[in-house]
């Protein structure tokens, strides 16, 4: 494990090696042992850098690691593309409990984050205090699967900051319909880098692209994996317009487990920025509570 020498008091940057010897980009926040800390995982073509915001708010009461996925963000990129596979993402989260010290934690995971933690969840129950899934379930919209396919690792390359924004907007803006013309260059800054030169590139390995068409997001029987989360406190985040998770797959989900708290976030499809206040609400509302409980 290296740290960053730039690193604040609040705010640590660091990396753990993979088994399979991938580096591995994480960054914590706070300094406080109170509870279980939070561990947050992002999207299929995101990184770390989508919960600025909510490690901002958390680290005042507790540790909170968000972290890279191979392939995204300042994690190594993996040669091999079959790599980019959920069981994969799971080993690695749990090599980065195991060297970090980390006994248990409550999963923040958006999107494929979410998948990846309720595989963890699954064969380690025991290291997972609670999860908070943002806009997935056991199944993915037909619909909202194709959507994705047709885009991830196809993009464009772009030249400028101000073209960047504007791919951000035409992929994006099916899910934030009214998000402000202000906050999408937000929203562009993590999702793309700069290279060498400046010019601004997607943060992320185009060959998840490839995995994602040959390989799929979802895991073999993915209701079983499900099962998993019986005796953990969970809570899935539900984007009213999502084409990922539908009302009709939520409803599935709380008749598999009836104690899951469902929050529909008004107005946002897939997925939720988790910085609408239905969204701030809940998941202070259940870490919370799980933090009392033990």
């Amino acid at each position: 494990m290296s740290w960053n020498e730039t690193a604040t008091a609040s705010i640590r940057a660091g990396h753990v090696q993979s088994a399979d010897g991938l580096q591995l980009f994480y960054v914590e926040s706070g300094r406080g042992n109170r509870g279980c800390p939070i561990l947050c995982l992002a999207g299929l073509t995101r990184n770390g850098r989508d919960f600025e915001d909510v490690r901002e708010r958390l680290a005042a009461r507790y540790r909170v690691f968000a972290l890279d996925l191979r392939g995204r963000g300042h994690s190594d990129w993996d040669p091999n593309w079959r790599n980019y596979h959920p069981q994969t993402y799971a080993d690695d989260v749990l090599k980065m409990l195991d060297d970090l010290g980390i006994d248990r934690v409550i999963m923040l995971g958006t999107s494929l984050g979410g998948l990846v933690s309720t595989l963890l969840s699954y064969n380690h129950p025991e290291r997972v205090a609670g999860v908070i899934l943002n806009d997935v379930g056991p199944e993915i919209a037909p619909e909202g699967l194709e959507r994705i396919k047709g885009y991830v690792g196809l993009l464009g390359p772009v030249t400028n900051w101000d073209e960047a924004v504007e791919q951000t907007k035409l992929i994006n803006s099916v899910a934030w319909p009214n998000l402000p013309d202000d906050y999408w260059p937000r929203i562009a800054r993590r999702l793309y880098r700069e290279d060498e030169v400046g010019v601004p590139r997607l943060d992320m390995d185009p060959m998840i692209g490839e995995a994602t068409r040959k390989i799929g997001a979802t895991l073999t029987d993915p209701w079983v994996l499900f099962d998993g989360l019986k005796d953990i406190p969970t809570m899935v985040l539900h984007g009213e317009r999502s084409d990922i998770l539908t009302m009709d797959i939520a409803e599935r989900m709380l008749e598999k487990k009836p104690d899951l708290e469902h929050v529909v976030v008004p107005g946002v499809g897939h997925v939720p920025l988790l910085d609408e206040p239905e969204s701030e609400r809940a998941i202070d509302s259940f870490i919370e509570r799980i933090q009392k409980d033990g």
